[in-house]
Parts: C-alpha cells; structure tokens; sequence
C-alpha cells in the first residue's frame, strides 16, 4: 500500500531534483529527466518497480536515495540511533509515570486527587504535539519570554570539543522539550489504562478475600490487583514504540532533529521512494518485535499464560 500510494502522489523524484525550468533548455531537460528515470529504475511498470523492491529488500538492500545520492542504509545507520534514543527515553519515562500514577489514582478513586489527576490528564491527551511544540520553543527557547532551552538540534555547535560528561550534559539538556513532547499523551493515555484495570481489580472478589484473610494493603495492591492488571499494559507497550517513532516525525520536524521522523519528511516531500519505503519497512519489523516482546511479557508476568500447546 505504501509503494503505491508514493507511486501515486502528483510528481516525481527526478523532476523535484531538476527543480523549476529555466536552467536548461528543454530537449535537454527531457533527456536528462530520461536519463536518470532509467537510471533509478523508474521508468519501468510500477507492478515490476515493486518486484524490484522486493528482491533487494530480501538481501536488506534498499537501494540508494534519489535525494541524498547515498546508500539507503547508510542514511539509516546514521538517523536511526538518533531516534531510538528520544523514543526510549519518552518509553521509559511514560512507564515510570504512568503505572505508579494509575495504581494510586485507582486506589484513591473518587477522591480528590483521583478527580484532579482525571481532569489534568484529560487536558494533556487533548492537547496537540505540534501546538505543544510551538509552544514550548516560543515560551522556553527565545528572548521574548524565556531563554532556558536550545530550540532546534541535538547538541551545541561546541559540543564535540567538551569532555564526555558536559557533552552528556548538553545532549540531555537538548532533548529536554522533545522528550517532554513525546511523553506527555502517552502517560496520559497509560495512565487511564492502568486505572481503568486497577479498578477492575479491585472490585474483585479475590482482592476482598485477600483483604478478609488479612493481608496489607500493600500486598492487596501490587502483589494482587496490579499484577492482574498488567496484561492490557503489555498489550499496549507491544504498540506505543512504534506509535511513538510514527510520531517522532512531528517532534523531529519541529525540533530540526536530524532522526528517521525528519528523514522521512523529507523523503515524503522530495518522493525519495527508497527512503520512503525503508522507513515503511523499519515501522513494520518494529511492530512485529513489539508483538513479539508482548508475547513474551505475557508469559513472565501471568505464568497460566503459555505457548507451549499454541498452534
């Protein structure tokens, strides 16, 4: 589907790259456009592009970009670390916000701090990341308000001359506002998850029995009802990574990260149908180790879970 709707939008590779008219006569500009269609295989059916495509990317050969006149996996190699680390990072820092917080909004249910988190958490899923983003440069990151943090880029323009610690410092300093943009609705959505299955729980008759036989509400809480409720979390962390690197394109584009969301960006633009392509195949594997892991998971935190007899 996604290498036919590339193939689909109005315009293509080559003629972006020859850019407006003008520079060269056009009887030249036809045999160069020609030239360079062959050349990147684009002048063939789009049913035999697509079986080109296919032998490559079964030897992990994704051709060469039109755009950057690179190896494909090279543009990868160097991007994708990048992203990785801003969507591990907000991985993490969603889950340790978002289960203690929902253990205790479900334990605290109908209180005050139960309706207050509710209705701030609400707020934060409504809120949307490119606004967020603007935003957060336009308060943060200029002289009119605020000057704390770098609005765009990974480090400073001195960074490579600093010992290793301060060039830390100065990487983290740097993800501060888009780790903050990438974990805001995702905690917000956790949370809401881990409450609604803490509850559950809750309410069950096993947890009254525990409770009856005298158990602390410590053990009630987490050795009982969070472990039972742990199933739909696994469920949604096998997604929420490559959702995340999906929406990493915005925060990269707004932050002037040079991850795979600002590749991908611009391959979109300039119809780099190899990198497009690549980073379709990327999002893929990705959410086939999600469901992989969450299989996994599955078995370690419920042991009645188990795939030994599965077909």
């Amino acid at each position: 589907m996604v290498f036919a709707i590339s193939r689909a939008a109005p315009g293509d590779p080559v003629s972006l790259s020859m850019g407006p008219g003008g520079q060269m006569d056009a009887e030249r500009a036809v045999n160069v456009r020609e030239t360079r269609m062959k050349l990147y295989g684009l002048d063939k059916p789009i049913h035999v592009q697509y079986a080109n495509w296919l032998r490559r990317v079964v030897r992990l050969d994704f051709g060469d970009s039109i755009k950057h006149h690179r190896p494909v996996s090279e543009l990868i190699k160097e991007k994708l670390p990048i992203t990785l680390i801003l969507n591990i990072i907000a991985f993490v820092i969603i889950y340790a916000v978002s289960l203690p917080l929902g253990v205790l909004t479900a334990v605290q249910h109908r209180q005050f701090f139960d309706r207050v988190s509710s209705i701030v958490l609400f707020m934060l899923w409504s809120l949307p990341v490119m606004w967020i983003g603007q935003m957060l440069i336009g308060y943060f990151c200029g002289p009119t308000f605020k000057s704390w943090f770098p609005p765009a880029g990974l480090s400073s323009n001195y960074a490579d001359q600093l010992p290793f610690f301060p060039w830390l410092a100065d990487r983290l300093w740097h993800l501060v506002l888009p780790v903050l943009c990438l974990t805001y609705t995702g905690f917000a959505y956790l949370t809401k998850q881990v409450r609604a299955g803490m509850l559950d729980n809750l309410r069950a008759d096993y947890v009254r029995t525990a409770r009856a036989k005298g158990l602390s509400n410590i053990v009630v809480i987490f050795r009982h009802a969070f472990r039972n409720s742990i199933i739909p979390v696994i469920t949604i962390m096998a997604t929420l990574l490559p959702a995340m690197l999906g929406g990493s394109v915005i925060i990269e584009r707004i932050f002037s990260i040079p991850g795979m969301g600002l590749l991908a960006f611009e391959a979109v633009t300039t119809r780099d149908y190899n990198v497009v392509m690549a980073v379709a195949t990327i999002g893929g594997v990705l959410n086939l180790f999600g469901l992989l892991l969450a299989d996994i998971a599955y078995a370690v935190a419920d042991p009645r879970i188990s795939f030994e007899n599965a077909v």
